[in-house]
């Protein structure tokens, strides 16, 4: 019984959006669970995905939040 735990961060992936849609979640949760169970015949049936959106505020990269980081690497 797979449990896949997937943590992405709170921001929409179009002009606008704040958030991921509940279509790119629900692709998400497929498209992970045909993966377990293609690669290891794990049923879709009972295999369980998880997703964790977190606020870019919460979420540090490279020793810096998020924004601060996507900014300095915008600036290079």
């Amino acid at each position: 019984m797979p449990y896949v735990n997937i943590q992405i961060t709170r921001e929409g992936t179009t002009p606008g959006a704040t958030a991921p849609t509940p279509a790119e979640k629900a692709a998400l949760i497929h498209g992970v669970s045909k993966l377990l169970l293609d690669v290891l015949g794990k049923p879709m049936e009972s295999t369980f995905v998880v997703i964790d959106e977190v606020e870019t505020a919460n979420w540090g990269w490279g020793g810096l939040p998020v924004e601060e980081f996507r900014a300095r690497r915008r600036a290079e």
